[in-house]
């Protein structure tokens, strides 16, 4: 919730209480840049005791409500028909409106099953922008991504509200050039992860679902933020203002013929699934659920995660609890902005994103300054980050790198995790390194994984500028922090 000061300012507010803390510390300067070399300036690498604050991503690192904990001490650990999954169905039957679920242990294992299933050699998967697993998955099968977002999505000083939307002319130009018989289906994803966490709207939804219907194609959800897009679309879509989360999820689902998520995010807790009410789509999945995850009433999560994911799927409906991340993320945009960070506008669901090309415009695209961003940031604060650049691009046939859309640093905001105390530190230290952007220098790939590379791969600067930042640290702020 947003709360006015009497100074005239607002803040938001957290509706709810810490009655479980974990201690963290802050490694000085020194700390900091010995981590940051032993994890080949590859945030991926660095270790929870060298972080202070953890907003690489917001999978799998949201806080839980005292009911989920509470419902993971009455889980049923049957192999077979577990209480616990039927309390789970009964819960996205509620809220989303499926009849069929076959739960997953996390979102990646729902795009293998789906793309084990929908997806041939040959095929075309139009969507509102891809996301890494995503992709890989869809190309492991033959298939081809192609992405068909409006060209607002790549502005990051924008005033749009949904940049998550799908192009609808592309989307029928598309159809046309590759024939309805050779596309899987069309995705969209609620809200977008690589352009800056935006959302999508109803309306376009709406129309992208009508011409999908038309050419007897499937349309596919990624609903992991999709109580976060909900309250995205009440806030901005005129038409929903008055609507409640739940009357919005309601739509969302009832316009999707197949729906999945990553538990991890809008639920609050490790796991997915996916689900439909076309029984023939549910059959054609069914099957390898057992193959690839665990039987049909557990499918690869504990029968804990499984309880506090019922209960996580009732509680995203409020609006605070699908409201508490968003405002905190604006909050923490707006302040950058108004000490002169170049942060992607309008913020979104997902997290903060600083824009790397505008911060440290110095650095060419192939010297990755997104990653280089992200370890900078590190750096100068102990605030771990995530590059969502070109080192989270694989490299063509040919071995040469494929330049991203956006060179983004993404400082996710976990839900229920940090305070604007905590905020206010980020940007104190975010602020700092602006004025100090000279110092960054480019990076290059010392061991690199040929997929998926951002994960495990490592780099080195260009130039010893680690070392030439830090300093500069020690002379601000001195070697204890």
């Amino acid at each position: 919730m947003n709360i006015c000061l009497s100074d005239g300012r607002v803040i938001p507010v957290e509706m709810h209480q810490v009655r479980i803390v974990q201690k963290k510390s802050l490694a000085n300067i020194n700390q900091r840049l010995s981590a940051l070399k032993e994890a080949g300036y590859n945030t991926f690498g660095l270790r929870t005791r060298d972080i202070f604050m953890d907003m690489l991503t917001d999978s799998g690192t949201n806080a839980m409500s005292d009911n989920q904990l509470a419902a993971m001490m009455v889980s049923d650990d049957a192999y077979a028909g577990s209480e616990s999954f039927y309390r789970l169905k009964d819960a996205v039957k509620d809220v989303f409106g499926f009849t069929h679920v076959l739960p997953v242990h996390q979102g990646r294992a729902a795009e293998h099953l789906l793309a084990k299933v929908f997806v041939k050699p040959g095929n075309i998967v139009p969507m509102n922008y891809h996301f890494t697993t995503t992709k890989t998955h869809f190309e492991m099968e033959g298939g081809k991504v192609v992405e068909i977002c409006t060209e607002e999505a790549f502005n990051t000083q924008s005033t749009n509200p949904f940049k998550g939307n799908l192009d609808l002319e592309k989307l029928e130009e598309t159809i046309s050039s590759c024939g309805a018989q050779n596309i899987s289906f069309v995705r969209m994803e609620a809200t977008t992860n690589l352009i800056g966490g935006q959302p999508f709207s109803l309306g376009n939804l709406k129309a992208v679902k009508e011409i999908a219907s038309r050419h007897g194609i499937l349309l596919m959800v990624d609903g992991s933020l999709i109580s976060e897009n909900a309250y995205l679309i009440k806030q901005r879509e005129e038409a929903y203002h008055k609507a409640s989360i739940q009357d919005i999820i309601s739509e969302i689902c009832s316009l999707s013929d197949l729906f999945y998520l990553s538990g991890r995010k809008s639920c609050s807790v490790r796991g997915g699934f996916i689900a439909t009410n076309d029984s023939r789509l549910y059959g054609r999945i069914m099957p390898l659920l057992p193959v690839f995850e665990g039987f049909l009433t557990y499918g690869g999560m504990s029968t804990k995660e499984i309880e506090a994911m019922a209960v996580g799927i009732r509680e995203m409906t409020d609006v605070d609890v699908a409201g508490c991340s968003v405002e905190l993320i604006r909050y923490f945009a707006q302040r950058l902005m108004e000490n002169g960070v170049p942060v992607v506008t309008p913020p979104g669901g997902l997290a903060c994103h600083v824009d790397a090309m505008r911060f440290v415009p110095h650095i060419p695209q192939l010297q990755y300054p997104a990653g280089a961003l992200a370890a900078a940031i590190y750096l100068c604060s102990g605030i771990r980050s995530m590059e969502r650049g070109t080192v989270s691009m694989d490299r063509d046939a040919d071995g040469n790198d494929v330049p991203s859309d956006l060179e983004l640093a993404r400082l996710a905001v976990p839900r229920r995790v940090y305070t604007v105390s905590h905020v206010e530190y980020a940007v104190d230290r975010l602020t700092w390194l602006f004025n100090h952007r000279e110092l960054i220098g480019g990076l290059e790939f010392t061991e690199e994984p040929a997929v998926l590379r951002f994960f495990l791969g490592k780099l080195r600067p260009l130039g010893n500028w680690g070392e030439t930042l830090a300093q500069a640290f020690r002379e601000s702020f001195g070697s204890e922090f």
